[in-house]
């Protein structure tokens, strides 16, 4: 489509995230996916280092906070080895967005997803196939 090669090079460098517990609610997200993370970081953060260019900065607050939501495009062997840890973690997991603890795995849209809500109530989300990008819609790599 003609309006993607107008598309930006623009990319997402971190995302604050509010926790009760910042080291834990860190740690227990970069052990479940497998990536590093510190316990501080410049500011009063600690980050988990999902890639090369996006950190998650979780930040400690006594205030009510937003339960957000974040998904992960894997490959086949991360999503593999990620689905390993939540289970071995005993994490409840689900197939749909808002759906009830099924502890299944969403194969509706030519791959693999599922929804877990650990650490800090936030929604968590990997897949392995995007829906929002599919071939030969707009935004799709």
């Amino acid at each position: 489509m003609a309006f993607l090669e107008t598309l930006m090079t623009i990319e997402l460098d971190h995302f604050i995230v509010s926790a009760r517990d910042q080291v834990q609610a860190a740690k227990r997200l970069a052990e479940l996916l497998g990536v590093p993370w510190a316990e501080k970081t410049l500011g009063p953060f600690s980050a988990v280092f999902i890639n090369p260019g996006l950190t998650l900065d979780f930040i400690q607050t006594d205030e009510p906070f937003p339960i957000e939501h974040f998904c992960f495009r894997v490959s086949e062997q991360e999503f593999d080895q990620i689905f390993a840890r939540l289970r071995q973690a005993g994490v409840a997991y689900r197939s749909e967005v808002r759906g009830p603890t099924d502890h299944k795995v969403n194969t509706n849209y030519g791959g693999r997803m599922l929804y877990w809500n650990e650490p800090e109530g936030h929604q968590w989300e990997m897949l392995t196939v995007s829906y929002a990008r599919q071939p030969g819609s707009a935004g799709h790599s």
